[in-house]
């Protein structure tokens, strides 16, 4: 106190009071309404999306996404300070990432244009639990893969012959995706801006390799005020909202429990489906869902036989289960 004039020593003592009472009050939500409330946007950002392809190109929709994801976290982050002060190999983790982020957003919005928001969700699961079974070769990954397979089937194999195109994409989605967990493990294991430091900054970069392929799709909306707004509310949804509930959830939720809230996902995405898109899934979409949702469920990844210890909201996921990050993708 000897440095501080009465009034500022009761100016932070009142800062901590009220930074006790928003841990206090952050505290008392049950950890599965932040996740069931992440599950709800992760899913409603894309499906916002897809109701924007009628006012801007596919690719256009892609670069607003990114675009806003970027400057959320440039302002709210300002990530470029950790990312020079990271040695060469670090620097090269975070672009490769940035790189990987753009492409399989692309694909990803690619492929909802031609195919249900479900389908694609499901798909996409495809690499996290290839991942599991690389990792582990226990019976119950060799199970997961053998049900999400049995579910992609039956979800893909009338689509491959009336839109071939849309399924491709929709694979190479999930294969990027499964090279975005890896590299993203590795910056967190390795850079000293792992987390939401190491997103901010691949956000930026991905923002450099997405503007060539989606900027002049998106030129038209910078004239179209709603386009713009909605362009920025389907990245806040898809990326920072998500992002920050998962973090929540997973600070207090044992890691088991959450792999298991992750085969939900794909349900959810066929209900956003549903009701914002009005996507009507058939029955055999519906068991093929159903499939790669147990497929989610019982897989484990090889940093998964420990519970998640109590930490701090800002603390990195990746090393703890690959698929944690699945909300900070699109």
């Amino acid at each position: 106190m000897s440095n501080l004039s009465p009034l500022g020593y009761g100016i932070r003592m009142a800062l901590i009071q009220i930074r006790q009472v928003s841990r206090a009050r952050v505290t008392s939500v049950p950890p599965h309404a932040y996740f069931v409330v992440s599950a709800i946007f992760h899913n409603l950002g894309p499906a916002f999306a897809v109701l924007l392809f009628a006012r801007i190109d596919v690719l256009g929709v892609a670069w607003l996404r990114i675009a806003a994801a970027a400057l959320v976290f440039a302002v709210w982050r300002r990530p470029w300070r950790g990312f020079l002060a990271i040695d060469r190999r670090d620097r090269s983790l975070i672009v490769a990432l940035g790189a990987i982020l753009a492409l399989m957003n692309v694909c990803f919005y690619i492929s909802i244009d031609r195919l249900p928001l479900a389908t694609v969700g499901a798909i996409e699961f495809v690499g996290p639990i290839t991942l599991a079974v690389i990792a582990a070769r226990i019976p119950r990954n060799v199970a997961a893969v053998v049900a999400a397979a049995a579910g992609v089937v039956l979800l893909t194999h009338a689509r491959a012959v009336g839109d071939p195109l849309g399924v491709a994409f929709a694979f190479a989605n999930a294969a990027l995706f499964a090279l975005y967990i890896i590299l993203a493990h590795r910056v967190s294991r390795r850079s000293a801006v792992g987390d939401i430091d190491g997103l901010a900054a691949a956000m930026l970069f991905a923002l450099i390799f997405v503007t060539p392929i989606g900027f002049a799709g998106a030129v038209r909306a910078f004239s179209d005020p709603v386009a713009i707004a909605a362009g920025i509310g389907v990245g806040v949804a898809s990326s920072v909202i998500p992002y920050v509930l998962d973090q929540l959830a997973m600070a207090r939720l044992p890691r088991s429990t959450y792999a298991l809230f992750l085969a939900l996902l794909p349900a959810t995405a066929t209900i956003m489906g549903v009701i914002v898109l009005r996507q009507i899934p058939s029955v055999s979409d519906l068991i093929g869902i159903g499939l790669v949702m147990f497929g989610v469920g019982v897989h484990k990844s090889d940093h998964s036989r420990a519970e998640v210890r109590s930490t701090p909201p800002g603390a990195s996921p990746v090393p703890r289960a690959h698929p944690t990050v699945v909300a900070q993708t699109r």
